[in-house]
């Protein structure tokens, strides 16, 4: 299979039903890879939105004995206080804003497309919507933290996503991305856009997992933020 930029098969695309005026992004968790999320947002699908789900580069995780999975940076541990792999999240956060710019370049512009991913992807989709010059419709973090979020809010300073809507979802009982690092993540959003513009919603017993509610949720989201406009 043809490759990219990312060392990576091409995404797992669900195209709009009628002509795409907007896009969803969405990166998948540490191990998996697009095909799974294609499949939920299929789904959930909205006519005029195209839903693109690239697949990471396979490179070794530390956090997992140095095993080669797919992986979109190195994870040293999933606590607040790991080290974190800086040179590896800025590198695939560029290779995101390209996948931005190449939606760009193929009619959708930055402000109707929105980005979202699950666990380490949701973090990876964080971090590149506070650090992009690009202008996003929102994000979908769901499961995540944010990464280097000591170089916040620094980092973030000439970003104009100042005032994006961002939907967390988070399963109280996720043994792997504590809800705890989840709800704290949200407290430190707050503080870098507008917090009147971030929701953070919790599911009762969900572990390191999507439910059927929260793809609802997921999808109202989506809805609100990349309407249908008049001339579709």
């Amino acid at each position: 299979m043809c490759g990219n930029s990312m060392s990576a098969p091409l995404p797992a695309i669900v195209p709009a039903a009628r002509k795409a005026t907007a896009a969803v992004i969405f990166l998948h968790g540490l191990g998996d890879t697009g095909h799974g999320w294609a499949e939920g947002f299929a789904g959930i699908r909205i006519p005029h939105v195209k839903y693109i789900c690239p697949h990471a580069p396979t490179m070794p995780v530390s956090l997992n004995m140095r095993m080669s999975m797919p992986s979109w940076f190195d994870i040293y541990g999933l606590n607040p206080d790991a080290n974190e792999d800086e040179a590896g999240i800025k590198r695939a956060s560029e290779n995101i804003k390209a996948l931005i710019d190449q939606e760009v370049k193929n009619g959708i512009p930055s402000h109707r497309i929105l980005l979202g991913g699950f666990s380490q992807g949701g973090a990876l989709s964080l971090y590149t919507a506070l650090t992009t010059q690009q202008k996003l419709a929102g994000v979908v973090a769901l499961s995540c933290w944010l990464p280097l979020r000591k170089s916040f809010p620094q980092a973030s300073a000439s970003c104009p996503n100042k005032d994006m809507h961002v939907l967390q979802c988070h399963g109280d009982a996720d043994p792997v991305v504590p809800f705890m690092f989840g709800s704290q993540t949200a407290e430190k959003l707050k503080s870098l856009v507008n917090p009147a513009n971030i929701t953070f919603k919790s599911y009762h017993g969900l572990p390191h997992s999507a439910c059927p509610e929260e793809m609802v949720d997921v999808k109202r989201f989506i809805e609100k933020q990349l309407p249908a406009i008049s001339d579709e």
